[in-house]
């Protein structure tokens, strides 16, 4: 899995008047999670962009004030009007331990379904699988090769080696669906015979 490494800075004051302090000097108060030790810092608003805005997955490597953190990203408040980041949460990665994130999907192939007409619809962009770091792939690969028109893949009908999918297995990932054009030229062969 790739990796992203950031610089960061510990933060030894808190509270609401400090956080907004921080935002003012474009820093995002974070905090890190995992191992019994909570870490609170802040990071550069710059710094975080190739992480936050991307459809990738990052093991993240933070540089805390030079002490060295393995972390994967949990959550990100964003403000509700302005759509500026708020916080950040950063839960702690162990080598030999299993860790949850969210991986992004990528379809292959030509479906069969698209070939008689049909649309193709990538309804879920990432998976949260659960898995050793060593195992996390970079994205999930589904073949749709075989998707007929009218149907769908889920979740449950995917298997991966040395990966737990933690996404409900009822969840729909992609679907083939009729346009209209081709249902109407449907109807039109239909009114003929």
């Amino acid at each position: 899995m790739k990796s992203i490494e950031i610089k960061a800075a510990k933060r030894e004051v808190f509270g609401k008047k400090e956080s907004k302090k921080a935002r003012r000097g474009e820093l995002i108060p974070c905090a890190l999670y995992g191992n019994g030790e909570t870490v609170h810092f802040t990071i550069s608003m710059k710094d975080v962009k190739p992480l936050i805005y991307t459809q990738n997955s990052y093991i993240v490597e933070l540089d805390i004030d030079g002490t060295k953190e393995k972390a994967v990203m949990r959550e990100v408040q964003f403000h509700p009007v302005k759509e500026e980041i708020l916080h950040i949460d950063f839960y702690r990665v162990v080598e030999h331990k299993p860790v949850a994130i969210d991986i992004p999907v990528r379809l292959t192939g030509n479906s069969a379904g698209v070939k008689l007409g049909g649309k193709l619809i990538l309804s879920k962009r990432k998976l949260r699988v659960k898995g050793a770091i060593k195992n996390l792939p970079d994205e999930l690969v589904i073949d749709v090769t075989n998707l007929e028109l009218g149907k769908s893949i889920f979740v449950g009908d995917l298997k991966y080696d040395n990966l737990e999918l933690l996404t409900p297995a009822t969840t729909a990932i992609c679907a083939v669906r009729m346009t209209r054009a081709a249902r109407g030229a449907a109807d039109a062969a239909a009114k003929q015979a």
